[in-house]
């Protein structure tokens, strides 16, 4: 009995244990017996979160003077979850952001002011043990979920649908990671897939895809950079710029992408909100008399209503060895 006690009070020594040489040297002392056992005891090492965000504004008129609509209700709502993943040199990020957004009115009546699914993952290999620079690769989806119209008069046009646009990036080049906040992604090797999956859209030649296609591949330079900061007690920033540069069209002419977001916590369930996307696509002609011309697109939503941050969960998962032979000692 007294020698099975000590066996065990030895496999528990081993498992608490922060290096294989401790453990092995203990276990000699301990027992008098040697230990062969499988080299593959790697540290996996994943830290998962998220945030959600539910905003309801509410107006209504009744005879007033100055006009405007008798009732007029707003819901807005923001989703994000990552999992970010470091083992040794290696480095795995994953971003999934959903907003949604609907708005009703007695005039316009109901329709989306806020629609979008990103998601993104990039995969990176140290380049040294000490140094800030990772050899990665990047893929990013962007898209949004439900049909959208634009409005002239009652007259409703639709202008997107899921997958119409949806844009694909591939890509493969240097990142720069100096802390957990701040990264900047620099590839010359990228691959641009514009999708318009829309027959009616499609036939329109929207979002630079030609007449009749649904799909346009570009090749060129793409730089992401990401950014975030808690500004002061209760205040955060998340923002993240997309540019790139198509090789063989007008280079010179930079697409553009950016999405920032502040969060002013008020209390443990409630917060206000402040999101600003700007976009720059010299493909997307929708401005000017005769709507030819290119411009940037700019979207920013104010809210204050429901918060929950997701719990981060950090594991540590150790693969187990696959034999322990106990053999007698001298």
């Amino acid at each position: 009995m007294l020698r099975g006690f000590i066996l065990l009070f030895t496999f528990f020594c081993f498992n608490r244990a922060n290096s294989q040489e401790l453990v092995l040297a203990k276990l000699r002392s301990e027992t008098s017996r040697n230990i062969k056992k499988d080299t593959d005891t790697a540290n996996w090492n994943w830290k998962q979160g998220g945030l959600y965000n539910l905003n309801v504004a509410q107006s209504s008129l009744s005879n007033w003077a100055a006009g405007g609509d008798n009732f007029n209700m707003t819901i807005n709502s923001y989703f994000n979850y990552f999992a970010f993943y470091k083992k040794e040199r290696q480095s795995w990020d994953n971003n999934l952001d959903l907003n949604l957004g609907f708005v009703q009115s007695t005039s316009q009546g109901g329709r989306k002011n806020d629609d979008r699914l990103d998601l993104l993952s990039k995969y990176g290999y140290k380049m040294d043990t000490v140094g800030k620079w990772y050899l990665s690769g990047l893929f990013n989806f962007r898209s949004q979920l439900f049909d959208g119209y634009s409005f002239s008069g009652t007259k409703a046009t639709l202008t997107s649908s899921l997958f119409a646009p949806a844009y694909m990036i591939i890509s493969a080049g240097l990142d720069y990671k100096p802390d957990n906040n701040f990264s900047i992604f620099f590839s010359p090797l990228t691959s641009r897939t514009t999708l318009v999956l829309n027959k009616n859209l499609s036939k329109l030649g929207k979002y630079g895809v030609d007449s009749g296609s649904m799909v346009k591949r570009e090749t060129g330079l793409f730089v992401t950079v990401n950014y975030s900061k808690v500004i002061a007690t209760n205040i955060n920033y998340r923002g993240r710029a997309d540019f790139f540069s198509n090789y063989y069209d007008k280079p010179e002419n930079v697409n553009f992408y950016m999405t920032n977001l502040f969060t002013f916590k008020i209390n443990k369930n409630f917060s206000a909100t402040y999101s600003l996307d700007l976009i720059y696509d010299d493909k997307i002609r929708i401005f000017g008399p005769n709507k030819k011309s290119p411009g940037l697109q700019t979207k920013s939503i104010i809210g204050i209503g429901y918060f929950r941050s997701l719990a981060i969960k950090k594991k540590l998962v150790e693969t187990k060895p696959k034999a322990a032979i106990l053999t007698s000692g001298e």
